[in-house]
């Protein structure tokens, strides 16, 4: 593989593993001319899976736009690259597992917002005002007060559970 950054005609790999969901091998490079690394992502081809959009169109699925979408929601936030592979390589899988080569994008859409909704609460809402087409400062507060009270759901959820298990304990 050529370097990305001299061009020179060969790398070496230096450190070699498979990702989260052993669907592709993460390669760590590095190029002997000029001593840059990077990383590459080796994965099987299979037939193309095509996104309905909306309006009915059809196009070729691309993880690109999947991870452009991605970086906009996470830009300046404290998400890693690695958090960002594993998302993008979660929705790759769920979505090629499935029957039908093709997947509306609406799906896609939710798959995005459900991880994102657990990695970081202000990426998601980012990206879900572009996804539900927020038009007004209501539809951010909805959306905001839903998370909240997840929240609270959660953290209720959490508590019970340690009462529950101090009590049996108590009881031995």
């Amino acid at each position: 593989m050529k370097c990305p950054k001299c061009h020179h005609d060969d790398t070496r790999v230096f450190d070699s593993r498979p990702t989260q969901n052993g669907m592709a091998i993460r390669r760590r490079r590095e190029c002997p001319e000029c001593g840059f690394r990077f990383t590459t992502y080796e994965r099987w081809e299979e037939p193309p899976l095509m996104v309905v959009k909306k309006d009915g169109r059809r196009e070729r699925f691309d993880r690109n736009k999947l991870l452009s979408g991605i970086l906009k929601a996470v830009e300046k936030r404290p998400v890693s690259s690695e958090a960002i592979e594993r998302i993008i390589s979660n929705i790759e899988s769920q979505i090629a597992d499935r029957v039908e080569r093709e997947v509306p994008s609406k799906i896609i859409g939710e798959l995005v917002m459900e991880h994102l909704k657990q990695l970081d609460h202000v990426a998601y809402v980012r990206f879900a005002s572009v996804y539900r087409s927020f038009r007004e400062i209501d539809d951010f507060i909805r959306e905001i007060e839903q998370l909240l009270s997840e929240r609270k759901r959660e953290g209720k959820k959490k508590k019970g559970k340690s009462v529950g298990k101090q009590t049996n304990t108590e009881l031995i």
